[in-house]
């Protein structure tokens, strides 16, 4: 089967199932610099965990004029649940500063704007792209890399790769949406552990063969 033609019936899939796509982060919906942040706080990280926090810190502060000012210190004690936290503290800062002195506290609307902020990658800035200012993108972690190869969509030894051929899948229009379906199904039937291939409704029919093995 051509891979064109199994990524259309496995969107199929997704649709049926997941008809609405919820932003698995809950952050204080006032602005898009909380979820700016709330993404950053994600990385390496579980939703669940960055959720319990981003309610202290973002009550705290939850602009850039106001987070700019708070303590690396204080911000660190607040995140420490979600890892890495002396490192990201220090991003949260120093982007919240960049913010206000370069972009007059607005979130940039671009990949090159938003990756020259400190913490913010590509994925980062692919999920704060497609999902605060619906601009198409296809943001690829560890896990829709997984699934990709799974699948048989991509043959990539890298996220980079599997983003291209991702994109390359599926329609331009479908990719934001597309992107939450592929973590609420890895999540509830693809599990990178303890996955049985056979019952999965989309490995068992377009899965990669070796791996049933």
């Amino acid at each position: 089967m051509k891979r064109s033609e199994k990524a259309q019936k496995i969107m199929a899939i997704l649709d049926e199932l997941y008809p609405k796509t919820p932003i698995p982060l809950k952050h204080k919906q006032k602005n898009v610099f909380t979820f700016l942040v709330a993404v950053l706080l994600s990385a390496r990280a579980t939703d669940v965990s960055v959720n319990k926090v981003t309610p202290a810190l973002f009550k705290l502060a939850d602009t850039p004029q106001t987070m700019q000012h708070v303590p690396v210190e204080e911000i660190r004690k607040i995140i420490k649940p979600v890892g890495l936290s002396p490192t990201k503290a220090k991003n949260v800062k120093a982007l919240s500063k960049i913010l206000v002195d370069k972009y007059d506290a607005e979130v940039p609307k671009s990949f090159e704007e938003l990756e020259a902020l400190p913490g913010v990658g590509h994925k980062t800035a692919s999920v704060v792209m497609s999902q605060a200012f619906k601009i198409p993108a296809m943001p690829v972690d560890t896990h829709i890399h997984r699934l990709a190869y799974r699948w048989g969509l991509s043959n990539g030894k890298n996220v980079v790769q599997t983003e291209r051929d991702l994109k390359k899948c599926f329609p331009k229009e479908k990719w934001n949406k597309l992107h939450l379906q592929i973590i609420f199904f890895g999540r509830e039937y693809c599990p990178a552990l303890r996955h049985d291939f056979k019952k999965c409704l989309i490995c068992s029919q377009f899965g990669r063969k070796s791996l049933f093995k």
